[in-house]
């Protein structure tokens, strides 16, 4: 895999600049810096620099999908037909535009995706499912799981300060 993004070397306050971030993604810079142990200066530049080498890819408003009506969550394994790379990124520009999946991760497994679907309730995912998710190209076969309770979510997982 040519394409694989290196990884990018980080110091200790790389590391605590990202995990107060985590934590507040509004901060002010002035604040950020008193939080991490630099001056603002130094602070701005590194974090320009973890903006500028995707390390930071950006900053968004972390939404409650209860209070939107979006709380019902379904893990969807997708089993292709045809698995030739040609295949495979037809199928992964599709689910791209799918607006209710979430995630799509490919796996090394009896499957080969696994998607996180986000709807208002299991009618709405069944519609999802049979017009959108079964229609996208090379899907032999689905099978759903629903989540009875959400523990732990991306968004509010703390990053690791050490390497």
């Amino acid at each position: 895999m040519e394409n694989m993004p290196k990884a990018v070397e980080l110091d200790d306050f790389d590391r605590r600049i990202i995990a107060a971030l985590v934590d507040d993604g509004r901060m002010t810079v002035t604040d950020l810096a008193a939080q991490v142990g630099l001056s603002k200066t130094p602070c701005q530049v590194r974090l320009k620099r973890l903006q500028e080498t995707g390390v930071i890819r950006g900053f968004r408003a972390i939404v409650d999908p209860a209070k939107l009506g979006m709380d019902h969550i379904a893990f969807t394994e997708v089993k292709l037909s045809d698995t030739r790379e040609a295949a495979l990124g037809e199928f992964n520009a599709a689910v791209r535009r799918i607006p209710e999946v979430e995630e799509c991760h490919m796996l090394a497994s009896n499957f080969d995706y696994l998607l996180k679907v986000r709807t208002a309730d299991i009618r709405r995912y069944r519609i999802v499912l049979g017009e959108k998710i079964s229609a996208l190209p090379h899907v032999a076969s689905t099978s759903t799981f629903v989540a009875m309770e959400t523990v732990l979510e991306a968004g509010h997982k703390r990053v690791s300060r050490k390497s």
